[in-house]
């Protein structure tokens, strides 16, 4: 999959919107980037049947374009997934 031609972030409404080549655009919440994180810690929690643990006056704080995905930094310091663009795309 090829990188979105546009991440834009709506911090007052706390969601990512990401565009792509064709056209298309999803729009997903911080909180459900931050519960879907993909990092090691955050994915044996899911699959010990837990949550992980995102506030919806949760904030991003940075984005960090990678070539096959993208790192964010969320306010409550977590910054350890990178998100590869299909599994960014299957989360909205």
């Amino acid at each position: 999959m090829i990188a979105p031609i546009e991440i834009a972030l709506d911090h007052p409404a706390r969601t990512l919107t990401l565009r792509w080549s064709d056209g298309a655009s999803q729009r997903i919440d911080y909180a459900q980037l931050r519960g879907g994180c993909p990092c090691a810690e955050c994915r044996k929690i899911r699959l010990d049947g837990g949550h992980v643990d995102a506030r919806p006056d949760l904030t991003l704080d940075g984005v960090e374009a990678l070539g096959y995905g993208v790192r964010f930094v969320f306010g409550d310091g977590h910054a350890r997934g990178i998100y590869p663009w299909p599994y960014l795309a299957d989360l909205a």
